[in-house]
């Protein structure tokens, strides 16, 4: 090809370069095309990885990130330890030492020339009684089963604060959705609404008062979103991030409970009123304890005293022992204490059985309650609000009814939906109570494969 002027070279080369830098963009633009899918679902690949957290995963959670569980397993095992050592003799005591030394004279400061001087060793051994022996024995293992009740205890309690929080979270989920779901229903009233008012078929007073509706519904659910972020944050206090994970639905309450001897039966083995049985146990220890501290020990010590050339070796024995000359005031008020304390425990064990029947009972009242209030939502009032609505709006469309009856009717509708969430919330919260109360008593049949 032959050019008549550099000019037209150099116009030649500039578009053969042009096009070969477009060519190199295009390229570069169809690898980002073929590059970002995979980006995107690296970065969507934790999300995905998010499973619906259900209630049994977030209770196993919380029971492994316990450490309170951990320690009171600690004290257990040092509790243990201890009444192994508390039945044993105390240590023998050795004894070296001089006696008899001349201070002053001929044989002063001389190991061997006083009959009197002697080189002694010797052991004492103090002989603690065995009932004594047993009952500080007999303390440091009720100290171990207090702690061992209270790892029990510690363990009800997390799980049913972590099924008491999960179960807020869960319902108040449920309501913010029911919220959305209404003001997105209002928006697309407001949009015919509008319509119906431009076209001459509608008020402006039904345009302000549906806008009133939404604003109202808005204001609402920023109100819940703040409940859910409160309950994320007690159920974080269990579970940690974990927390942050979307919510599996939660379990339908099946179990059938009623009052029965079998409960007040079983009371005693509930972890709460366990420990207080122990606690009881420990006083009572403590009691047998004191009561033997009134009782002396004797120690005996065998000596061994070596004199110098000429002189016999000497051996000595004796015996020791407190004497308790003003027991009244001390050893026998000592005791008077603990068998007060013991006194104490057992009141306080009476009223903690007590409270705990009234706890399941109440407890039993509302979850009774809450499922006789559920089936008269789920068998009349739920339904009669959605046909009220149904025909508020169809009289809407039909141009005999205002705007204004069907915003009250989805109100009406939306408060009825909300306050069967509510029940079901006081349900759930009721059974949780049951389950930390009685465990073999509750039971739930989740849907969706939640055993609690």
């Amino acid at each position: 090809m032959a050019f008549q002027s550099p000019w037209q070279l150099r116009v030649c080369l500039s578009g053969r370069q042009s096009l070969r830098t477009r060519h190199a963009r295009h390229g570069r633009g169809d690898a980002m095309k073929r590059v970002l899918p995979w980006l995107a679902l690296l970065l969507a690949a934790p999300l995905l990885a998010a499973e619906p957290l259900s209630l049994e995963e977030a209770r196993r959670i919380a029971e492994t990130r316990a450490p309170q569980i951990e320690a009171l397993r600690a004290q257990e095992m040092a509790a243990r330890e201890m009444a192994v050592a508390a039945g044993q003799l105390p240590d023998p005591v050795l004894k070296l030492g001089l006696s008899n030394v001349p201070t002053d004279g001929e044989m002063a400061w001389s190991l061997t020339q006083e009959s009197m001087t002697m080189r002694q060793i010797g052991v004492m051994q103090e002989f603690t009684r065995g009932d004594k022996r047993q009952a500080r024995a007999d303390k440091a293992l009720r100290e171990a089963e207090l702690a061992h009740v209270s790892q029990r205890q510690s363990l009800a309690d997390t799980r049913r604060d972590t099924t008491l929080a999960w179960l807020d979270l869960a319902y108040q989920g449920s309501m913010q959705a029911l919220l959305e779901s209404q003001i997105a229903e209002l928006h697309l009233q407001q949009q015919a609404a509008d319509a119906a008012f431009r076209a001459g078929r509608g008020e402006q007073a039904d345009v302000f008062a549906n806008q009133l509706a939404i604003a109202r519904s808005q204001d609402q659910l920023a109100q819940m979103k703040r409940d859910i972020l409160m309950a994320r944050s007690r159920l974080a206090r269990w579970i940690g991030e974990d927390a942050e994970r979307p919510l599996a639905p939660p379990p339908e309450l099946k179990s059938q409970l009623q009052v029965h001897p079998a409960l007040a039966e079983s009371a005693e083995q509930h972890p709460l009123l366990a420990s207080q049985q122990a606690l009881v146990a420990l006083a009572e220890a403590d009691a047998r304890m004191a009561r033997e501290n009134r009782t002396p020990d004797i120690a005996v010590e065998l000596m061994y005293g070596q004199r110098g050339p000429g002189f016999s070796n000497l051996v000595s024995v004796n015996l020791s022992m407190p004497l308790p000359w003003d027991r009244a005031s001390r050893q026998d008020r000592e005791h008077g204490a603990r068998l007060a304390q013991l006194d104490q425990a057992r009141a306080q064990q009476a009223d903690m059985q007590r409270a705990y029947r009234a706890e399941l009972r109440g407890n039993l009242a509302v979850l009774d309650n809450a499922r006789e209030r559920l089936q008269r939502y789920d068998q009349q009032l739920l339904p009669l609000a959605q046909q009220q609505v149904e025909a508020a709006l169809a009289a809407y469309r039909a141009g005999s009814g205002s705007l204004t009856r069907v915003l009250e009717a989805r109100r009406m509708a939306l408060d009825t939906r909300m306050e069967h969430q509510r029940v079901a919330l006081e349900a759930a919260r009721a059974w949780a109570q049951l389950n930390f109360l009685n465990p073999q008593e509750a039971s739930v049949s989740a849907a969706h494969g939640v055993q609690p």
